[in-house]
């Protein structure tokens, strides 16, 4: 017997909603009927904007966690429910499938949870012509979705789907960075790669090879590792310092689990934050107009080097807003958020060569652009950073705070006028960075001292974590101030 389920209540009722990069949750809690149920709804908001049909074509892929594979088949069996031909990519990064799916005018979907933990995953949904953005979202979530009697007592498929075509998206992602850059581009570079469990890592092996540079690669894992481009682990910290130390590397590139979030160390092994990145590819590409997250490094606007920016709120569809606005300016544009994905607007013309846009967040580019520039100037990578104004940012997270604690704690502090909220927020965080002097409700709450030093504080969208943002005059003092106020906030939590 059929069933009508409500989008909405589902979510509610699942805990498996929506953040800024699509559905996530347990594993436990992505059923397949669920993961069916929302790929339906996907589908059916696809076809009331005309880009979806029977016998259309629907691209899917997923990252190395153990649960991806049955997601991926409960995704195929919604897209062979909704008349759709399925067209499996396979295990590839999220902006391989993307590129897929832009090419060829098609949707596409990633199983993929990026860089938490494999007791949860995810399904980002993307457009034929772009990624979901909030309104794409918001009309998700409004369908109601007649599901088949096809699931057990569990709500998992009592049949998988048969096989669909495979169709190879790992070629043409390699091409786009060969065909523009060039097979010299990298030429006597020594450049680790670091593979941990990231479904992009032997791309990006094959790219480094492909561009002339010496891939080596590094630290392989069968077992899933959540590396978060935000927030390196300690030990990641180390492996980076030992295996530029040992092995004499230029660099060691890596990315999140579904490679769309770069991970770059320079030739001492220090991973180089992703703001910081977005610039300096910023710069390289030749770009006129950035739009970014308020939570990104301020030497972007201290650069001088943009005729455009614009500051958002965190996530993805919200850069992607923005700098469609800034294409409608005229501006040759790009997007990039503080994790370090890229997220290119418009085409980028260079000796005789295009690259493409490409409107997902993307990890390859700015890893690439960035270590080809330095090449051509002649300069190390910490002496390619040292062109930028002196400004330095780090981040942490607090996990399994649930969501409704982190923001009463916000609520807490911006309660009232904004002259009681700076007095509030000097009484709170005076002993750490001095006297407030701004303070910014973007996204989360975004302090800013008289001394210069920053403090932003956001609840996570797609987690039950607190991120805890800093930025400073240096990176010691970024780290330390990060580590006091990670303290104090988490005391401050407890308290909710």
């Amino acid at each position: 017997m059929t069933q009508t389920l409500s989008v909405s209540a589902l979510m509610a009722s699942s805990g498996v909603a929506f953040g800024t990069s699509g559905a996530r949750g347990l594993v436990t809690a992505m059923t397949d009927k669920v993961c069916f149920t929302y790929t339906c709804a996907f589908l059916q908001h696809m076809a009331e904007v005309g880009q979806f049909a029977p016998g259309g074509a629907v691209a899917i892929a997923g990252d190395l966690r153990p649960s991806s594979p049955r997601i991926m088949a409960a995704c195929a069996a919604a897209i062979v429910h909704m008349g759709g031909e399925v067209q499996d990519c396979g295990f590839v990064p999220s902006p391989a499938v993307a590129l897929h799916g832009f090419a060829q005018g098609i949707p596409s979907l990633m199983v993929t949870g990026s860089h938490i933990p494999d007791d949860r995953n995810g399904i980002k949904f993307n457009r034929a012509d772009g990624e979901v953005l909030k309104p794409d979202e918001a009309a998700i979530r409004s369908q109601d979705v007649v599901v088949p009697d096809i699931f057990d007592a569990d709500d998992m498929l009592r049949q998988a789907p048969e096989g669909q075509g495979a169709i190879d998206a790992a070629a043409p992602y390699v091409a786009r960075y060969v065909d523009f850059f060039g097979p010299e581009a990298l030429k006597g570079l020594k450049l680790g790669i670091y593979q941990h469990s990231a479904v992009g890592r032997d791309l990006l092996v094959a790219i480094v090879s492909g561009l002339g540079g010496d891939a080596v690669p590094l630290g392989r894992s069968e077992r899933f590792i959540p590396v978060d481009t935000e927030a390196v682990r300690p030990e990641d910290q180390e492996l980076g310092r030992q295996w530029a130390a040992e092995r004499g590397l230029d660099a060691v590139l890596s990315t999140d689990g579904d490679s769309d979030r770069p991970l770059l160390a320079d030739e001492t092994g220090q991973w180089m934050r992703g703001d910081v990145l977005g610039i300096l590819c910023a710069q390289a590409l030749g770009v006129t107009g950035v739009a970014t997250p308020v939570s990104s490094n301020s030497a972007l606007e201290l650069s001088g080097q943009f005729a455009a920016i614009a500051r958002t709120r965190i996530g993805s569809p919200f850069v992607i807003a923005a700098m469609n606005d800034l294409l409608a300016q005229g501006a040759v544009a790009c997007g990039y958020e503080a994790n370090g994905g890229f997220i290119l607007g418009s085409p980028i013309l260079a000796h005789g060569r295009t690259l493409g846009a490409l409107p997902t967040r993307d990890a390859v580019l700015p890893m690439v652009a960035v270590l080809v520039d330095a090449r051509a100037k002649g300069l190390a990578l910490t002496a390619l950073q040292a062109t930028l104004p002196a400004r330095f940012t780090f981040s942490e997270r607090l996990q399994n705070i649930p969501t409704s604690q982190s923001q009463a704690l916000i609520s807490g502090l911006e309660e009232g006028s904004d002259a009681d909220v700076l007095v509030r927020l000097s009484e709170t965080f005076g002993g750490l960075a001095g006297k407030a002097s701004a303070f910014d409700k973007t996204d989360g709450l975004r302090t800013t001292f008289a001394e210069g030093d920053v403090i932003h504080l956001r609840p996570s969208g797609n987690a039950p974590e607190l991120r805890v943002y800093t930025e400073s005059a240096s990176a010691e003092r970024a780290v330390s101030l990060s580590s006091a106020a990670m303290q104090l906030v988490q005391k401050l939590a407890s308290q909710q």
